[in-house]
């Protein structure tokens, strides 16, 4: 583990998540890595659920030294939907989860007719039933102590602008509609639910596309701002969500796309 990954450039600065308890899915991906960083940066406890060894042994080998402990990397597959509640049970146990945020996902890219019902079904067990099992397992912890943050990070394909995309739209979609289901329902238990819906980011899922710098010029051309995207972007407003600050916003989907969608 070494000290030099950049730090405290999260919107809510050091300590603001203090004491919290978070369980992040799809933490050490392209996004997640950063945003845990900041996370533990703010004084979060993060227990991070990852299935990408190599991604994992990255992320820890970029944790500071004097927050690493309080890191947990869990390398689980979140298709095994036994091990995964029964891992939730064993972390809310003792203390509840303050924050959950519903990141992991997967992106086939191919015509809708080329789909199996099989790989379908897939894409909903991983990007949306984990969801549902890591929000079921936090909420009675977070009902209890009247406090709880759910996010769940949808995508700027919900605007219709991408295709061959269409079980991870699906998918987006059902998170969306599970975002302001929740707000409703856990709105009086001081519990808000939020989504945030990047826009195009350079990740791994911007390998799928043949052009790279003509995907690039196509980015920049629709975004107000005239810049990539980064990691640290998608941090700020998780890290906002996350905070005592956000208390009276649910129901919400937060678009950090640079301007690219105004709705």
């Amino acid at each position: 583990m070494t000290g030099g990954a950049a730090q405290g450039q999260g919107a809510q600065g050091q300590g603001a998540l203090a004491g919290r308890r978070v369980l992040y899915t799809g933490a050490s991906g392209g996004l997640g890595h950063q945003t845990t960083l900041d996370m533990l940066d703010a004084g979060a406890e993060v227990f991070a659920l990852d299935r990408d060894q190599s991604k994992n042994e990255s992320l820890l080998a970029d944790t500071p030294d004097d927050v690493a402990a309080r890191l947990h990397l869990l390398e689980m597959d979140l298709t095994d939907q036994d091990a995964l509640t029964a891992k939730l049970a064993q972390i809310t146990d003792n203390k509840p989860l303050d924050v959950v945020i519903n990141n992991a996902a997967i992106y086939p890219s191919k015509p809708f007719e080329d789909f199996t019902m099989e790989e379908l079904r897939l894409v909903h067990q991983v990007n949306v039933e984990a969801a549902l099992i890591c929000t079921r397992a936090a909420l009675p912890g977070m009902r209890d102590q009247g406090w709880g943050r759910i996010i769940n990070v949808t995508s700027i394909t919900l605007t219709g602008g991408w295709e061959n995309l269409a079980p991870y739209v699906q998918s987006k979609g059902s998170l969306l509609g599970l975002t302001r289901a929740w707000a409703r329902e856990f709105g009086k238990w001081g519990i808000t639910c939020n989504a945030i819906a990047p826009g195009a980011f350079p990740t791994d899922a911007e390998k799928i596309h043949p052009d790279p710098d003509g995907y690039r010029k196509f980015v920049l051309d629709h975004q107000a701002v005239k810049r990539r995207g980064t990691p640290h972007d998608i941090a700020a407003a998780i890290l906002f969500l996350a905070s005592d600050g956000a208390g009276f916003i649910t129901g919400q989907n937060l678009a950090v796309d640079g301007g690219w969608n105004m709705t």
